[in-house]
């Protein structure tokens, strides 16, 4: 995907495989408010059928990404799950530019990075 916008994927590293159906929720975070931008779910490659923001309608600021991965785990593990809600916050400076936010998760652990 080029262009400035907002992308994810979600990697499964326990599987070694995309994590299809995980809900992800975006919300824009002003001060103690948080707005609702976007909420939907990875498809069968662990990414969003469309971009979480358009490119052209990004915007600098502070972001939280949340993806709700327990339910996505519940299969991997007998016992109750260790991560639930793995929430991203992070801060766009550069509204031109195009900004991927990964999550290579597992049910014990998580990662991410700025990605292009």
């Amino acid at each position: 995907m080029s262009g400035a916008g907002l992308s994810t994927h979600v990697l499964d590293t326990a599987r070694g495989r995309p994590a299809a159906g995980v809900p992800v929720t975006l919300r824009r975070v002003d001060g103690e408010a948080r707005t609702l931008l976007t909420r939907t779910f990875t498809n069968a490659d662990g990414r969003t059928d469309e971009p979480l923001i358009a490119r052209g309608e990004l915007r600098t600021g502070t972001y939280e990404l949340t993806f709700t991965v327990a339910p996505y785990f519940a299969d991997l593990t007998s016992a109750d799950p260790f991560l639930d809600d793995v929430t991203l916050r992070f801060t766009v400076a550069d509204a031109g530019a195009h900004y991927h936010v990964p999550l290579l998760v597992s049910p014990w652990s998580y990662s991410t990075y700025r990605g292009s």
